[in-house]
């Protein structure tokens, strides 16, 4: 099968920086068996291509993106017909997408990995903002020929759309983020704690430290590990040093995934805040490295919470400290849900993403050519 995966970003040459790893990891495994061919719309200002995990990446570049894709799509399905075109973002990723598969006269599958579906006004955040948002959402998503999302909370976003999802999670590489089972810590040594997101609104670390500053309020300790690129300017460090926890967060910036596992492995609790999540892959990588995860009813948070994640409503500080202060004063209940969350995560890893994918794309493609036939 030869086929066209569209999406913003995330496939950098170097493999390293400016990726998605559960992207790449699905990209490698596909090219195992198919001609992959994927159609970045922004990765970098010039377009160019490249080889990458097995596949060919094809750049648009920063001008004329839709046009440079939509010739780019069709001069490769000139040299060799595609089955079906793949878009692994909504929006106007999807949008793009569609024409390309209209225009080719094969199949479209969309996954919704983002904020497509929310609209978070107050922080000018989400695809359904505006009512051409909206209206593109529903045409694009009810037009195609099967749509999927990695979270019950995402599928739940769907329905309120009138489209019928199905549930494809987007799993950890564990050949490359290797399983570490869950184990105790020394109870004399302040708990650490680490949270892995970029700075901005949608992540809202500002609550994130509010929680924390009850938490130290209430005479515990601990070291948090920030990892994430900063897009506020410096508004979240100011914030820590008003809040009197500089001497216990470290803020790190942008880390490459090796050294992302090495804090990982250093932790006991992974923090999430975020108002939105379709995922997050941050909690993932945690699960599989035997470290629970705390955080704001979002994507998988709310979708294991209790069992293997502690949940607590968007925005609610007090109850973010006091779900945090419940792992940091029991130890025996943080190891038991970090156990159900690293099954969990190795149950659903990347070689099960593929496989579903595969599965899908095979239907999809196969239910077109018995139309054709």
């Amino acid at each position: 099968m030869k086929l066209a995966l569209v999406l913003p970003g995330g496939v950098d040459r170097s493999g390293e920086i400016r990726i998605i790893p559960v992207f790449l990891a699905l990209i490698q495994r596909l090219a195992f068996s198919h001609e992959v061919h994927v159609f970045a719309l922004h990765q970098e200002a010039a377009p160019g291509s490249w080889s990458l995990a097995g596949a060919t990446v094809h750049n648009a570049g920063a001008r004329a993106t839709a046009w440079r894709t939509l010739r780019a799509v069709r001069a490769e399905h000139r040299r060799g017909q595609f089955d079906l075109v793949q878009s692994l973002f909504s929006g106007n990723c999807a949008l793009l997408a569609t024409l390309c598969a209209r225009w080719l006269r094969v199949p479209i599958a969309i996954h919704v990995a983002g904020g497509e579906l929310v609209n978070l006004r107050d922080i000018h955040y989400g695809g359904r903002q505006r009512w051409h948002g909206r209206l593109r959402e529903r045409l694009v998503l009810r037009g195609a020929d099967a749509v999927t999302a990695a979270s019950s909370p995402m599928l739940e976003l769907l329905s309120d759309i009138g489209v019928v999802g199905e549930k494809l999670p987007l799993g950890v590489d564990i050949g490359t983020w290797k399983p570490r089972e869950p184990c105790g810590r020394d109870l004399e040594q302040p708990i650490r704690l680490i949270h892995v997101a970029s700075l901005n609104r949608v992540k809202d670390q500002a609550m994130l430290l509010r929680s924390l500053a009850r938490v130290a309020a209430e005479g515990h300790t601990f070291h948090l590990d920030i990892v994430g690129e900063d897009v506020l300017g410096g508004e979240i460090q100011a914030l820590c040093g008003r809040l009197g926890l500089s001497g216990a967060v470290r803020f790190h910036g942008f880390l490459r995934q090796s050294e992302v596992r090495a804090l990982m492995e250093e932790a006991h609790v992974c923090l999430v805040s975020s108002r939105h999540e379709a995922g997050p892959i941050a909690m993932l990588e945690a699960a599989v490295t035997g470290v629970p995860t705390v955080g704001t009813r979002v994507g998988h948070v709310a979708e294991w919470a209790p069992v293997a994640a502690l949940a607590v409503g968007v925005g609610d500080a007090p109850a973010l400290a006091a779900a945090i202060v419940q792992l940091i004063v029991d130890e025996r209940r943080r190891l038991t849900i970090a156990r159900a969350a690293f099954e969990r995560a190795i149950a659903s890893d990347a070689d099960l993403t593929a496989q579903l994918f595969g599965t899908l794309h095979d239907r999809i493609a196969g239910r077109r050519r018995g139309r054709r036939s």
